[in-house]
């Protein structure tokens, strides 16, 4: 059986609202009162019950936060980030994933809001002007990870994706390259165009081109697309000497294939990835990349919530738009060098 306020009530020989001032530490009951409560409440194993307190402060200090997939390495990282600031402000996560299924996430978004969470914080999902209504009508605040829409959010967490993509370009022309190819993610969203849009405009800036069939969209970004996206650029007639892949999963699925189709990398083909996830200096060759702060990611846009969540207690003005764009750094591994000799 669970200790109640009323059992403290009865060993200290106090009423009720005595206890519940004591436990939340009110000056009205004086100290030594106050201390002899909270002793018999440690004694008898009292833990406060957080549906109570919530009902009374209307707030339940749970943060919900929806990511594609919990096993995605990267998002791993911004979790550690997303947790690590709101536990040091004692939140708790409610956390979900929707495998990029749209019935999926409304059920889970409704859950959440159905067991009174504060405020969500959704990761890499497309998060267009309806969804932010729906939500919007709850009056939970909601910060964005990496939109994957093209919808502008007031309150988001972005890598300059584009940005990093020219330098990783920009690492494999200044070794020689000249027939590059790009391979992205079709379930990606704007993460994927930017990249891409990096991509070709480096390309065009060293006076270099980059055909149709050197641009390969993988069905998703799980290791075997990034092997199956391959296939394609190996029956070319001008094979590429390089690969610039939207993330390091895409980017290991495609060293897997290479080097079962004979091709040594990076000797016959350079190939290069985009996050630095956990995998990515393990593998052989270890693999040259571009590092997202992810877990500057996850502290940022908790912060945020955080600050949203001050904000609405306060009632300030909500119309106020944050939104914050980090930059990572390429990382030179062993997976990229100068092309084949011809």
């Amino acid at each position: 059986m669970s200790v109640t306020i009323k059992h403290i009530a009865q060993r200290a020989g106090v009423s009720h609202p005595t206890v519940s001032r004591a436990l939340r530490g009110d000056p009205i009951v004086a100290a030594e009162t106050a201390a002899r409560i909270q002793r018999i409440a440690a004694d008898l194993g009292y833990v406060p019950s957080a549906t109570a307190r919530s009902l009374k402060t209307s707030r339940s200090h749970v943060i919900g936060v929806i990511v594609n997939r919990i096993s995605d390495p990267f998002y791993s990282e911004v979790l550690d980030g997303i947790q690590d600031a709101l536990y040091s402000a004692h939140y708790s996560l409610f956390l979900a994933s929707t495998d990029h299924d749209l019935a999926r996430e409304k059920a889970v978004v409704r859950a959440m809001l159905e067991r009174r969470i504060d405020g969500l914080i959704v990761c890499s999902l497309f998060v267009t002007p309806p969804y932010r209504s729906e939500l919007g009508a709850s009056g939970a605040p909601l910060v964005v990870v990496h939109n994957r829409s093209r919808d502008p959010n007031a309150d988001a967490i972005y890598h300059d994706d584009y940005a990093g993509s020219r330098q990783m370009t920009r690492h494999l022309i200044d070794l020689g390259h000249e027939r590059l190819a790009f391979i992205g993610s079709a379930r990606a969203g704007v993460e994927s165009e930017d990249r891409l849009a990096g991509f070709r405009d480096e390309i065009n800036a060293a006076g270099l081109t980059a055909p149709p069939e050197r641009i390969v969209q993988a069905a998703n970004g799980e290791l075997a697309s990034g092997s199956a996206a391959v296939e394609s650029l190996l029956r070319l007639s001008h094979r590429p000497t390089a690969l610039v892949c939207f993330s390091d999963m895409l980017a290991i699925g495609a060293i897997r294939r290479l080097q079962q189709a004979g091709y040594a990398v990076p000797a016959d083909c350079s190939v290069v990835g985009f996050d630095d996830i956990v995998l990515a200096k393990f593998v052989n060759p270890p693999l040259t990349t571009f590092n997202q702060p992810k877990y500057a990611l996850g502290q940022q846009a908790a912060q945020m919530m955080l600050r949203l969540l001050s904000a609405k207690q306060r009632k300030e003005n909500g119309d106020q738009q944050n939104r914050i764009t980090l930059r990572g750094e390429i990382l030179v591994r062993a997976s990229s060098a100068p092309p084949p000799a011809e």
